[in-house]
């Protein structure tokens, strides 16, 4: 019996690789939270000592940047298809499926240094887009995080609000203005009451917001925004 059980635990750490670790790792973020990610919780997953893990990565921060990488990478991929526009839409559309089946994608992306590889050639593939689309390198860094922000902020928003796709928002719209009363929440009232009989689609909010951004940046790229304005979002210091 102790002779088959080390057998088991000795091909269970042969066959221990860092796909295998990552792999385990996903599925303890996505189950309770990146919070939930622990090497001894990954050893117990795996079925092996939380020691053995060390052999593939070298701890928890090159696990997270391992983490960080892969749905990076998911991100990134197929982005320099098409012309610049709709190589921005399929990366948006890219994202938000990546933080739906990972939810703690976003925050550890923007926790992280962007200098893993998978980083890097995910920049390296938005901005040559961009850049070959005409915009100078200025403004291509300023579509890069103008997208970005709107991408990630909406993510955010989303999930703070728990809005859930089988979400009877209709139902959460009439529960407002039960509550409130016209007189004295005029806007709020005609909103809701827009919303009791229609319910909220979250896609199309996501995509129309989207459109916008992008027809901005297209007014950038030719020159139909005043320079000065352009100027102003890069040389204002921070916090101004």
């Amino acid at each position: 019996m102790t002779d088959s059980r080390s057998a088991e635990t000795g091909r269970r750490r042969a066959a221990l690789s860092r796909e295998r670790v990552l792999d385990a790792a996903m599925e303890l973020a996505d189950e309770g939270g990146i919070g939930s990610v622990t090497m001894r919780g990954l050893g117990r997953r795996l079925g092996v000592e939380a020691a053995s893990l060390y052999n593939h990565v070298g701890g928890k921060d090159d696990l997270l940047e391992g983490l960080t990488d892969r749905v990076t990478g998911e991100i990134g991929e197929g982005a320099g298809h098409g012309n610049w526009k709709s190589a921005m839409r399929h990366r948006a559309t890219r994202a938000r499926g990546v933080f739906k089946r990972h939810p703690w994608a976003s925050t550890l992306i923007d926790s992280r240094g962007h200098t893993g590889l998978a980083a890097l050639s995910y920049a390296e593939n938005v901005l040559g887009v961009l850049l070959g689309a005409g915009f100078s390198a200025r403004d291509a860094a300023n579509a890069f995080l103008i997208l970005d922000s709107y991408i990630y902020g909406f993510e955010r928003q989303r999930a703070s609000l728990a809005i859930a796709e089988d979400t009877d928002t209709t139902r959460n719209a009439q529960e407002v203005l039960e509550a409130i009363t016209p007189d004295d929440f005029p806007a709020l009232a005609r909103v809701a009451g827009e919303f009791a009989v229609r319910r909220y689609d979250e896609d199309a909010v996501f995509d129309l917001g989207l459109e916008l951004i992008l027809n901005g940046l297209e007014e950038l790229r030719v020159g139909v925004l005043p320079v000065e304005q352009a100027d102003r979002a890069v040389n204002t210091p921070r916090g101004r």
